[in-house]
């Protein structure tokens, strides 16, 4: 073996080691960027969530997961008991209420 083949392998076992490395960058950029673009954002949400669902009272306006408008007329620690029309009343669980319906009212005028 001469010593220029031997160069020439050590080249070749060096460029081959920094591709592995350029490889375990690029995992780690997309990664942050995942992070960043959409894992954050949604733990956000998630948090604002949970926040307006434990300071629900009653008589706020809400509208739940399934589309029902109602006003809250009494609450639990699990459930809120909802006025959908007079004389009709829901009881939904703390989670399906999704967003207060006086600020859906708000933004619906504000596309128009």
């Amino acid at each position: 073996m001469t010593i220029n083949t031997f160069l020439l392998q050590a080249e070749s076992a060096e460029s081959a080691a920094g591709g592995g490395f350029q490889m375990i960058i690029m995992m780690v950029l997309i990664f942050g960027v995942m992070y960043f673009l959409m894992i954050r954002p949604q733990q956000k949400r998630q948090k604002e969530l949970n926040k307006f669902r434990n300071t629900l009272e009653k008589g706020t306006k809400i509208i739940t997961a399934g589309g029902i408008y109602g006003v809250i007329k009494e609450v639990k620690e699990t459930s809120v008991l909802i006025e959908v029309d007079s004389n009709v009343t829901l009881r939904v669980d703390k989670t399906m209420v999704m967003r207060d319906a006086s600020d859906a009212a708000a933004a619906a005028q504000q596309q128009k």
